[in-house]
């Protein structure tokens, strides 16, 4: 089956069906989010940030 066909048996579907399909390829097919974004998250994750505030007030550890 081709994108296009899937794509017309899509317009189709119910409101509700059609919102079931695309939270299912937003939940399996990461490829449309960017990668810096990606990488922010793992940042995020790992503890690699600071508050915006210390950021923007606070010299930077180890500066002079």
């Amino acid at each position: 089956m081709s994108a296009q066909e899937i794509i017309e048996q899509f317009k189709h579907l119910p409101p509700v069906e059609q919102a079931q399909v695309t939270k299912y390829v937003i939940e399996h097919d990461d490829s449309w989010i960017p990668e810096e974004f990606k990488q922010g998250m793992a940042d995020i994750s790992a503890g690699r940030v600071v508050d915006l505030d210390t950021a923007l007030n606070e010299p930077f550890p180890g500066a002079k």
